[in-house]
């Protein structure tokens, strides 16, 4: 796919739910980050993502490893030697033409804990935020979404978007390489925010949580999921260094104490509909994505707690109405 072709797309696609200006500076940041001063790598990705065969082709996005083709449509070496092209992949699963894309995160397993409290997406526009390669941008379209903007600034996961994007030019899914500090303050332009394994990587977490209300319209819903730690409204975990091996890990409050920062910035009807310590199982390395992964980072005497002493992780998931 040529990039100038997608920004031109991109823009045309979202001229109905940003303004003008708005819109104006994403497409310029994205310009920037693809054309103007791009990623070294971004070369190599781009040559893989031609290496696949060209599309459309028949696609089921509302099953667990997102249906890409038909297998024995194409050649699978061939098909496989370029998507190896985009390791690593981190958010899945897929199956391309029959090859199967076995992702670092068993996304489909989130999927299933959120997708049954979301009010019905039919007809609605979704922002999700740290959308990675774009797994659940699909399902909410595949769910009946109007449209799906997904924002991650990591250019790799974009790439990876528009492997899938080859064959379903035509679902309303759109990514944008920005992070949400970026995007045009209080637009109220979204029905549905999501935002998932973001919040503990933020130095100010109230602030993006402020800036998720933003973007909702009045009467939308926000889905947060971020790590927690056990205890009371008065409990938030700050590592003194690394957490799980992660330097970018500022804030891992209370279940309880989330909803605090929630109500404290004006939602509504908050309430958590899952709480649960993720797995080995959920997130591991793969021949797909092959650095050290969750096994790696917890206490190898103690899968209770990670290497550094802290309790492992474990994750919540709220959802709550802007009024």
């Amino acid at each position: 796919m040529n990039l100038e072709t997608y920004l031109q797309d991109s823009g045309a696609a979202l001229a109905d739910t940003f303004a003008e200006a708005p819109l104006e500076q994403l497409i310029g940041l994205t310009r920037e980050r693809l054309l103007e001063r791009p990623h070294g790598d971004l070369p190599r990705w781009m040559a893989a993502l031609e290496a696949l065969p060209a599309g459309p082709a028949d696609c089921d996005l509302g099953v667990d490893a997102l249906r890409i083709g038909q297998s024995g449509e194409h050649d699978k070496g061939a098909v496989k030697a370029a998507l190896e092209g985009l390791i690593p992949w981190r958010k899945g699963p897929f199956d391309f033409f029959g090859v199967p894309v076995e992702t670092e995160w068993r996304s489909d397993w989130k999927w299933q804990r959120v997708a049954p409290h979301l009010s019905p997406l039919d007809g609605r526009r979704v922002l999700d935020v740290g959308c990675g390669s774009g797994y659940h941008c699909w399902r909410m379209a595949a769910e009946g979404a109007k449209q799906v903007v997904g924002i991650d600034p990591t250019i790799l996961f974009l790439v990876q978007y528009l492997a899938v994007k080859r064959f379903a030019p035509e679902v309303p899914v759109w990514f944008l390489p920005v992070r949400m500090e970026e995007m045009p303050a209080d637009q109220q332009n979204f029905d549905t925010v999501l935002s998932m394994g973001v919040l503990y990587h933020r130095r100010s977490p109230l602030d993006h949580i402020l800036e998720l209300k933003g973007a909702l319209a009045s009467g939308g819903e926000l889905v947060l999921e971020t790590l927690v730690v056990e205890g009371d409204a008065q409990t938030v975990l700050m590592p003194e260094d690394r957490y799980a091996a992660m330097r970018n890990v500022f804030f891992l409050p209370s279940e309880a104490m989330l909803e605090l920062w929630l109500q404290r910035c004006g939602f509504v009807d908050i309430r958590c509909v899952d709480e649960s310590t993720t797995t080995i199982e959920e997130q591991h390395a793969t021949d797909w994505m092959r650095f050290q992964s969750l096994p790696d980072f917890l206490d190898p005497n103690d899968p209770a707690r990670t290497r550094e002493g802290y309790p492992a992780p474990r994750r919540a998931v709220l959802v709550a109405r802007k009024p």
